[in-house]
């Protein structure tokens, strides 16, 4: 069960405002029950101005009530209380500093072992641009130390990100189905002449 978003402060207002059990709000709050009476005798949380879980949404009046009435029943967290989930967006992603040097070799790498990438696929899924994408084809990048090494292993793209292009560029190439690499290599390999 979720717990209210601030759970102190909820249960210093549940103490002083209502007749519920120390059980009912500590398992609501996802509190320790001696931690409510500590919140009750003052001991614990003195300063803490109490939240009102009714007025945000987190659970109705009505259920109040229905657990004052019933010291065995317990007080249900609302459906419409929890915060929506992270999106993921579509934009650009961020690369660390450290991680930067690395995209010269996952794009050596995805060059030389997947050739049925398109340049806008390797683009998306390492987050570089095009034009580098045709220097180090064309080897005119000015770093000529590239080694081609795997972009799930230098933690550039995660496995499920690469397993799904593989199979997004084996579809639109209407190839055969190729097996997908499940781990990263470590070592540059060399393509296969099929």
């Amino acid at each position: 069960m979720a717990a209210p978003l601030m759970p102190k402060a909820t249960a210093v207002w549940l103490v002083e405002n209502t007749a519920l059990t120390f059980d009912q709000i500590a398992e609501f709050c996802e509190l320790h029950p001696l931690e409510v009476q500590a919140i009750a005798d003052g001991e614990v949380a003195t300063q803490m101005q109490g939240l009102d879980p009714v007025a945000n949404g987190q659970t109705t009046a009505d259920e109040i009530e229905r657990c004052q009435a019933d010291p065995s029943a317990r007080l249900k967290l609302s459906k419409d209380a929890t915060p929506p989930q992270f999106v993921k967006h579509k934009g650009p992603r961020y690369t660390p500093i450290s991680k930067r040097q690395d995209k010269p070799d996952a794009i050596m790498y995805l060059l030389r072992t997947h050739p049925e990438l398109s340049d806008a696929q390797i683009s998306r899924l390492i987050g570089t641009t095009k034009p580098t994408i045709n220097a180090i084809r064309d080897r005119t990048h000015w770093n000529k130390e590239i080694k081609p090494r795997h972009p799930v292993s230098l933690g550039l793209c995660t496995m499920e990100e690469f397993d799904q292009a593989l199979a997004r560029a084996l579809r639109s190439k209407g190839g055969a189905a190729r097996p997908l690499e499940h781990e990263p290599d470590t070592e540059a390999s060399e393509p296969v002449e099929t």
